[in-house]
């Protein structure tokens, strides 16, 4: 059984980690009055309390879909002191579920995701589960959010549970499918993206696996179909500016330096707000200045 203090351990690591960059804060703040605090170092701090703050609204999110899964856990208790009139239907359901709520969140999460705020995402995701239990969109989204972290082993163990329930499951092969592209599997990759493409149940899930494919050809250096592919992911959704983003590289990599200035120009241009939008415009002055695009 765990103790008090491993149940405060993740609370008490950001405790930490707040105290830590407060005192770095001091120093700067007393620094500042003899010399001014370089930009650089400037924007790194202000990138880090970013964080933090993304951080702490997550795990306060995730510790209320916490508190309402206990809660319903006690409704069920509740049903074991109620006399035989408790065998009704209404009476016999395990906990309430509340699926308008989970809407409400998978939607909030969604709109998290197309912000690149993934730890965001993952909150409003568990908490769209604490609300009802077992809800496939849901759960497919937060496999999302985590690999979109990194954190392709919770994605992969949240993804297998969608799969074993709903073997063809549009959205959870298009995950799977970019896990393997970014560990490099790219046969198994292609496998999943081709087979969400040739069904084209969904189109979302069609839409970013014509994407993702894409990226697959590029790092692959198959540039005419990497082409071929993101042009069908923008004929699916306009506002999918990352196709644009890749889209560019995949020109440039081909030696098509103008059309790859072309393509983040378009994207820039279509929403200059939107972070892919941003990373457009970034990477267009980077190369105007002499750069070159990442290639991973």
């Amino acid at each position: 059984m765990s103790t008090g203090d491993d149940r405060t351990a993740p609370r008490m690591a950001l405790a930490d980690r707040v105290e830590a960059l407060r005192e770095v804060l001091d120093a700067a703040v007393l620094a500042h009055r003899v010399q001014p605090v370089e930009a650089e170092q400037r924007e790194a701090l202000k990138a880090e309390i970013t964080t933090l703050f993304r951080e702490v609204s997550a795990a306060l999110t995730a510790a209320e879909a916490t508190k309402n899964a206990v809660k319903a856990l006690a409704e069920q208790w509740k049903q074991l002191n109620r006399g035989p009139e408790a065998d009704s239907p209404a009476r016999t359901m395990p906990g309430r579920v509340d699926h308008l709520g989970a809407s409400t969140f998978v939607e909030k999460g969604w709109s998290m995701l197309s912000r690149n705020d993934a730890i965001g995402a993952e909150a409003a995701f568990l908490q769209a589960l604490a609300l009802a239990p077992g809800g496939l969109e849901a759960q497919a989204l937060l496999s999302w959010a985590q690999m979109l972290q990194g954190r392709y082993d919770d994605a992969m163990q949240t993804l297998k549970e969608v799969l074993v329930r709903e073997p063809q499951h549009a959205l959870a092969h298009v995950n799977v499918g970019y896990i393997c592209l970014r560990t490099q599997m790219y046969g198994e990759a292609i496998e999943h993206l081709s087979a969400v493409i040739r069904a084209d149940t969904d189109r979302r899930a069609t839409m970013y696996a014509q994407l993702y494919l894409g990226m697959v050809y590029r790092e692959r250096e198959m540039y005419g179909d990497a082409e071929l592919v993101l042009r069908r992911a923008l004929a699916l959704g306009p506002n999918l500016l990352q196709a644009w983003y890749e889209l560019g590289r995949a020109f440039w990599f081909a030696g098509r330096r103008a059309d790859a200035m072309q393509a983040w120009k378009t994207g820039s241009e279509a929403n200059k707000f939107s972070p892919w939008g941003k990373h457009c415009a970034d990477l267009l002055g980077q190369v105007e200045q002499g750069g070159v695009p990442p290639r991973d």
